[in-house]
């Protein structure tokens, strides 16, 4: 029996609206059930002192530190090469085998598990480079794992840039790179943005490829070749061991406040982005 095809929209409809409401439903319980439990945890006392007792005790200074340290290293090494595979693929090359290649790897890069990623960066940059777990390796690996979102947001930014801007510098004498950098880039800043945002998003949650590269010494890292321990691995370890439940649920907290705070603001610079251009 074929169902009336008014029937089957609205059938469809209250499911996708079902679907959407308990993904909703399931993101707002982890969030208050965080917020119940880690914000009367969070003070200024807990965020400006050292864990002590391995982090029985304390604070979160030192992992709110290496945080900082290990993302800004990876976004910091990973934007120049995300930015200038995007220019490349976008205004350097037609499409092609060349652009569907790395189109492809990038892609690849993404869908490799984070586990993977740890261990490829503990062989290369911990064991053969001699770097040791440190800010440094750990920041080298995160750059890996983020450089595929770098990549895809930034060629999409810089192809919603309008084909008539490029023919107007064309047009007043300017040169490719000076119509790039005065005229395209700056177009497509707020779509980058976003894209870099969402990376430090991804950055600030991950654990298994620090706890590989980065260590997890609870001091604060003075240097790029000191190990850290960032909020993701602090509350993993405390969670697992079992060594401070109401520690963990404070440093979960500052963790997923931060990560909104970044999904938010990147949203606002799409919606701006879209509103820009449409």
């Amino acid at each position: 029996m074929r169902l009336d095809p008014k029937i089957a929209q609205v059938l469809v409809k209250a499911l996708l609206w079902f679907l959407t409401g308990l993904t909703l439903v399931i993101l707002f319980c982890i969030i208050i059930n965080v917020s119940v439990e880690g914000l009367p945890q969070v003070n200024l006392t807990f965020l400006s002192q050292e864990p002590q007792d391995m982090g029985r005790a304390g604070g979160i200074f030192s992992t709110i530190v290496a945080t900082l340290y290990i993302t800004l290293v990876a976004i910091v090494l990973a934007t120049p090469f995300g930015v200038g595979a995007a220019i490349y693929l976008t205004e350097y090359t037609r499409e092609g085998w060349v652009t569907q290649v790395i189109r492809f790897g990038a892609e690849c890069l993404a869908g490799v598990p984070s586990i993977i990623l740890g261990l490829f960066g503990f062989v290369l940059f911990v064991m053969k480079l001699k770097l040791g777990w440190s800010v440094l390796s750990g920041g080298l690996t995160l750059a890996i794992m983020v450089l595929p979102i770098i990549i895809r947001t930034s060629e999409e930014a810089i192809k919603a840039v309008p084909p008539v801007y490029r023919t107007v510098c064309y047009s007043l004498g300017l040169s490719k790179w000076q119509g790039i950098t005065r005229v395209v880039l700056p177009s497509a800043l707020p779509g980058i943005t976003t894209g870099i945002m969402l990376s430090v998003g991804r950055s600030l949650g991950e654990t298994a490829v620090l706890l590989f590269t980065a260590g997890a010494a609870l001091r604060t890292p003075t240097s790029l070749f000191d190990s850290g321990r960032t909020m993701a691995v602090h509350f993993y370890i405390l969670a697992r061991e079992g060594l401070s439940m109401p520690n963990a649920y404070g440093t979960a907290a500052i963790l997923m406040i931060s990560i909104l705070a970044l999904n938010i603001a990147a949203y606002s610079l799409m919606q701006r982005f879209l509103r820009r251009y449409s």
